[in-house]
């Protein structure tokens, strides 16, 4: 048992922990006056029959038959001397076996342990505890930004009511305090007023109760709630939200602008300043087939390629690096370069587009969301549903089962550019997507996943995009949390920046070995309030010069570990 002052402070401090001590010592009283009482009849009796101990003696046999010892080497040798043997022999089995294990076990060791739990599970945190985020759920989109979190350092606390389920988030390295979310004194206690963010990803009936009670300690801290319904968005803001996430709606907004033709640009992810960085898929584009050095995208619109996204494995790229058909380039430069690649490349995405409609396996808030963007920039469509009663629009549904070949016969499978898998259920999206594949390996897939860890199982089924609510909702919390406005990437990839680690200031970046080490890719620095976009390999790493860097989720854990040590 590991003796914490911390617990010893919180044992002692409870009055049901007094409580129980003072039977415990009432008990041992007891039981001390009876050995007291049984070593003086010892006496008495001993004398009776002739023989002669100590007063140490009889303690010692007291407890020795007590304690069903025994040791033999002082006897009765009379009737009464016996029958007084069997009194005390019984009373020590109740006393000594039965009851003090029972009451140390209950008034003291259970106590203890409580103790020691609530110490893993705490309900409070220390007065001086500030900029920390504030969780009141664990699903699939906590889970995410947890680790993001960790990999940043950023203190968080977990809101767990059941105190069973909160000893198992802790033993899986999670920091959790036990509370219940709709208690004022919950938030309270975890420092709310202190905190730099609440986060409710709840139901949205849940949402707005958290909103509502959190407002009711702090106008000031943050709040940051995800909502189902769009209808939500309205009354999570009345009751307190600072920013309301509809993660379906953006989900299916960005598969929608993944597709090719989805809107024929290069889909912006993020501003800098002047830097722009954007993706584009290569699909359908004279790129294919061609090197980056043979693309000359660098000389002819002043845009540089900083990244390489093919079917969920993101590399950094070099000049011999071949553009395949499933490729995704990122793309670095100014507003007016990436205005002019997409005047001359974007005009292959909408000729593809406009011939033949894209296929959405599903009518669920996501697949909505994608048929009305496709609806408002006049994209043919079809959508594929099995359930007649969720039909909207007649002219673009095709009522089927997506596993039946003749349902997709009739959806054009032969002729579908691409094909957006939004079922709800990673299972079923993991199998439409494999046979999709199977029968038109040249189409562009894009499949939406719930949990990070079926992305990887999606990009061996045949995906070649794959977007998932957790990783998404995470990003899009922890770029609030930072204040930061950057789009989701492809799956697991980021734009981050940070000040410059000590351990590169005075470097030039080839031989900071940041791609080699991290596989990251430095897209900017800025320094002295000046941003040099795509710096020269031969720049110099100045103190207090910030770095824009791109990477997988991996790289930048890697990078941190490798440069901020």
């Amino acid at each position: 048992m590991k003796y914490d002052p911390a617990v010893i402070s919180y044992f002692f401090q409870r009055e049901s922990t007094k409580r129980n001590v003072r039977q415990l010592v009432k008990f041992l009283l007891v039981l001390s006056a009876m050995v007291a009482v049984y070593s003086i009849l010892f006496h008495f009796i001993m004398a009776a029959e002739g023989q002669h101990h100590t007063w140490l003696t009889g303690a010692y046999w007291t407890l020795t038959v007590m304690s069903t010892l025994g040791f033999g080497d002082i006897t009765f040798r009379t009737d009464l001397g016996r029958a007084f043997s069997i009194v005390v022999l019984l009373s020590g089995m109740v006393f000594l076996l039965t009851l003090l294990p029972f009451m140390f076990i209950k008034f003291f060791y259970a106590p203890w342990i409580e103790a020691e739990s609530r110490k893993r599970a705490p309900r409070e945190l220390p007065p001086d505890t500030r900029g920390h985020v504030i969780l009141t759920g664990y699903d699939p989109v906590t889970m995410a930004l947890i680790k993001k979190l960790d990999d940043h350092k950023i203190d968080y606390i977990l809101i767990e009511s059941d105190f069973k389920r909160a000893l198992d988030l802790y033993d899986m390295g999670v920091k959790v305090a036990v509370g219940d979310i709709d208690d004022p004194d919950t938030y309270r206690r975890l420092r709310v007023d202190q905190a730099a963010l609440v986060v409710a990803t709840n139901r949205d009936e849940i949402n707005t109760n958290v909103a509502f009670t959190v407002r009711e300690l702090s106008e000031r801290v943050p709040i940051l709630t995800t909502a189902d319904s769009p209808y939500s968005e309205d009354i999570l803001q009345m009751a307190g939200s600072t920013r309301v996430l509809l993660l379906y709606d953006i989900l299916g907004r960005s598969l929608a602008a993944w597709t090719v033709g989805g809107d024929c640009r290069a889909n912006i992810i993020s501003r800098f300043d002047e830097l722009i960085i954007a993706e584009f898929a290569a699909m359908g584009t004279p790129l294919v087939g061609k090197t980056l050095a043979e693309s000359s995208l660098r000389e002819k619109f002043g845009v540089n390629v900083v990244g390489i996204w093919d079917r969920g494995r993101f590399s950094i790229p070099h000049a011999d690096t071949r553009i395949e058909r499933t490729t995704v380039l990122v793309l670095a430069g100014s507003e007016e370069n990436l205005a002019a690649y997409d005047e001359i490349y974007s005009f292959y995405h909408l000729c593809k587009l406009a011939q033949d409609p894209i296929l959405i396996v599903g009518s669920g808030r996501v697949g909505d969301t994608i048929a009305q963007k496709f609806k408002e920039r006049e994209s043919p469509y079809l959508v594929i549903e099995k359930n007649p009663k969720r039909l909207q629009d007649e002219k673009h549904y095709v009522v089927g089962d997506a596993a039946d070949i003749r349902t997709l016969q009739r959806a054009w499978i032969e002729k579908a550019p691409a094909a957006l898998v939004t079922t709800h259920d990673d299972a079923t999206n993991i199998y439409l997507t494999k046979y999709l594949r199977s029968l038109r390996p040249d189409m562009q897939i894009l499949s939406r996943a719930n949990l990070e860890r079926n992305v990887s199982t999606l990009h061996r089924a045949g995906a070649d995009f794959v977007m998932s609510l957790a990783t998404l909702g995470a990003d899009a919390i922890y770029n609030y949390l930072i204040n930061e406005d950057t789009s989701m990437l492809a799956e697991g990839l980021n734009i981050f920046r940070l000040k410059a680690p000590e351990s590169l200031v005075g470097k030039n970046l080839a031989g900071s070995r940041i791609r080699e080490v991290a596989d990251c890719s430095v897209v900017a620095i800025r320094d002295d309030g000046a941003m040099t976009v795509n710096p020269d390999p031969q720049t110099p790493i100045r103190k207090g010069a910030e770095l824009i860097l791109i990477g997988t989720d991996e790289g930048e854990q890697r990078f941190l570990q490798a440069f901020e040590a």
